[in-house]
């Protein structure tokens, strides 16, 4: 398969996607932070100066879904249909695991915008507690599954 997104000229092009069948995508991507004990202890009891951090960070997951088109020059406007951040806390880490799920009814798949979700979820732990921890790491951002569209469906396989 060759790349679609350079013209005839090399040049970069957004693929022109008006002929395709609009159908039901979805996509789940996840990111993971990991941080001090503390700083999870502090997070879990809402203990973090700027507020709840992992309510904060939903919003901002959705939010980041919702504008990915502004910041991945490549990327179509999309209607979606729904976002859903969802943070696994993993104390033994100890770390956060973010999963976004996005989908929409379209014409091009929702990938993207599920990796941002996650992505900007993320980077808004980290924002909201850099005050006491700047060493966090953010990593492990992947997409894990995607369904709709021309190319099928798509399973992360971890084995």
């Amino acid at each position: 398969m060759g790349l679609t997104h350079f013209n005839d000229d090399g040049r970069a092009t957004m693929v022109d996607v008006g002929g395709k069948t609009a159908t039901n995508r979805r996509a789940v991507a996840m990111a993971k932070i990991c941080m001090n004990a503390e700083t999870l202890r502090l997070i879990q009891g809402g203990q973090i100066g700027k507020g709840d951090v992992l309510a904060v960070a939903q919003v901002a997951g959705i939010q980041g879904a919702k504008r990915t088109w502004e910041v991945i020059p490549m990327c179509h406007p999309i209607a979606l249909t729904g976002v859903d951040i969802a943070f696994t806390i993993e104390e033994s880490l100890p770390a956060i695991t973010v999963a976004a799920t996005v989908t929409c009814l379209g014409v091009t798949g929702v990938e993207m915008e599920a990796l941002t979700a996650a992505s900007v979820a993320a980077l808004t732990i980290y924002d909201m507690c850099k005050a006491v921890q700047k060493d966090m790491k953010i990593g492990e951002i992947m997409l894990l599954e995607k369904t709709g569209g021309k190319s099928g469906d798509y399973r992360r396989d971890e084995a």
